[in-house]
């Protein structure tokens, strides 16, 4: 067996100035993210209201957790949301996508139009989507009733709350946009006009270029889109504050009431634990769903 090759001292120069250019990302990494993390999993086992000391309480949090009813409803909540948002924000930004990337007049100003509601502050477009949500003089309304129909009370009613937040989840997908037209304008001309030659429609370009190409970007948006909406917090926390009838309670909502307004910190880590923990399942089945459905370019 061959001995391990001995580094020069250029090599070991190298290796210690590497080392010093990615400590700053490590101990960063480590104390702003495992280390809180850990922190979570203890206080986890405990009761702990900051002020007093923390007493171990082993699993009594996550027991707790399951015979409480504002989780349960938060859960449907949540559920709800990301089943009705997640198909939204990954297919209609496909479709703008597609209409950007047509060469038509002015294109550039149409992608900076779609594109600048993502870099939007969220807090200041809630605050823009209570005044077209609003019952009363809400924009929105006022359109309808130009049109002849009824108004509605959508973000103040609890069967339209959530509808509402979903649709508003797909006025801030910019940057799911600019990724599908980027994934777009990678796909050969080629196979369209291999596609044109045999008589292909676009229908027909579509089902069988455009979709089966992009399908690991779709993957992509997919993926993050579910993780998204999972952790909804300040859509709620801003216009509804888990109203009406804790219909838009949202369960990053009842991890911050719980923990900052409760101060019940312990039940609070073990709530933010089970949300891990249901995100990562998620994931998983999606990716191992994923071989069945994502064609990549090399055949794999």
């Amino acid at each position: 067996m061959k001995g391990k090759k001995r580094m020069s001292l250029k090599e070991k120069t190298q290796l210690k100035w590497g080392y010093f250019f990615i400590a700053p990302a490590i101990i960063g990494l480590v104390c702003f993210n495992f280390g809180p993390m850990l922190f979570s999993m203890w206080i986890s086992f405990t009761k702990w209201d900051v002020i007093t000391a923390q007493e171990f309480i082993g699993i009594q949090n996550y027991r707790n957790l399951f015979r409480d009813p504002l989780v349960i409803k938060s859960l449907q909540v949540t559920a709800y949301y990301t089943l009705l948002s997640v198909p939204l924000v990954t297919c209609i930004p496909l479709f703008i996508a597609m209409l950007l990337n047509t060469k038509v007049k002015g294109l550039s100003v149409f992608r900076t139009i779609f594109y600048i509601p993502s870099i939007v502050p969220v807090v200041a477009s809630s605050a823009i989507w209570m005044y077209i949500y609003n019952p009363m003089y809400g924009l929105l309304n006022s359109i309808i009733k130009a049109f002849g129909g009824h108004t509605h009370n959508f973000i103040f009613s609890p069967k339209e709350v959530i509808p509402s937040l979903s649709v508003m989840a797909v006025w801030a997908a910019g940057n799911t946009v600019v990724i599908y037209l980027a994934g777009l304008q990678g796909v050969s001309r080629q196979l369209y006009e291999a596609a044109e030659i045999d008589g292909a429609g676009a229908f027909a370009k579509f089902r069988n270029i455009t979709i089966p190409m992009m399908t690991p970007i779709i993957f992509y948006n997919f993926v993050m889109a579910i993780i998204g909406s999972m952790q909804t917090f300040t859509q709620s926390y801003i216009m509804t504050d888990g109203g009406p009838s804790n219909a838009s309670l949202f369960y990053s909502l009842l991890v911050y009431r719980t923990a900052f307004k409760q101060s019940q910190m312990g039940y609070s880590a073990a709530m933010s634990w089970i949300l891990f923990v249901i995100i990562a399942l998620l994931t998983t089945i999606v990716f191992k769903t994923s071989d069945k459905w994502v064609i990549y370019e090399n055949g794999d």
